[in-house]
């Protein structure tokens, strides 16, 4: 008969697991969509952009983690496309939080980095991050392909007009939420790589 502190972990285990299952089922009815994300962002990258990431707290983090994924792949043999985290430069993003404040961190450095073939990725547990929609709303006006990974309901990053692309990790659980994040952009390097390397799918002059 199984120890009752076993057993009681089992059934904890159990608990965990199950409260996975639907978001992860969700995420997977949203592939088609996923898709579109990756043929889009593989027309930018062939088109000579790049990739900006970015978000705040442990969203800096994954950010960073995106960003290395796309500039040295794990994979050998796949290729590096340009990406950078705007949660990298400590002097720039807390100069412009002093002088404009924290919301303006990421928008200041789309209006100078970004340009209109460019990606930008901004990151969010909740879709509630006003740096982060912010730095959308400045991607947009520059003519940047605007993708978010919400989670929850998705807050107003969901509903804004500057956002092309929002992915939600359908969880109240932040916990959840994030890794279904790290799913998500491992999809899209993965899948952005399939596009890139399909002969006519992006144009007749696409690179290998």
């Amino acid at each position: 008969m199984p120890h009752p502190t076993t057993a009681s972990g089992a059934r904890s285990a159990e608990e965990i697991f199950a409260c996975r299952e639907a978001p992860g089922r969700a995420l997977g009815q949203d592939a088609g969509r996923i898709a579109t994300v990756c043929h889009e962002m593989a027309q930018r990258f062939h088109r000579g952009g790049k990739l900006l990431v970015f978000g705040m707290g442990a969203a800096a983090t994954d950010a960073q983690h995106i960003a290395v994924e796309f500039v040295h792949p794990v994979i050998v043999g796949k290729r590096a496309l340009p990406a950078l985290s705007l949660t990298n430069d400590v002097a720039t993003v807390t100069g412009i939080a002093a002088g404009e404040g924290t919301a303006e961190v990421f928008a200041h450095q789309l209006g100078q980095l970004g340009r209109s073939e460019d990606i930008a990725l901004g990151v969010t547990v909740d879709g509630r991050c006003s740096a982060v929609l912010r730095g959308l709303e400045a991607a947009a006006a520059r003519g940047l392909l605007t993708v978010a990974l919400v989670g929850g309901d998705g807050g107003p990053i969901a509903t804004s007009p500057a956002v092309e692309h929002v992915l939600l990790a359908r969880s109240d659980d932040p916990r959840v939420v994030k890794e279904l994040q790290v799913t998500v952009y491992h999809v899209l390097w993965e899948l952005a790589h399939v596009f890139l390397e399909q002969p006519g799918v992006l144009g007749p002059e696409v690179v290998r």
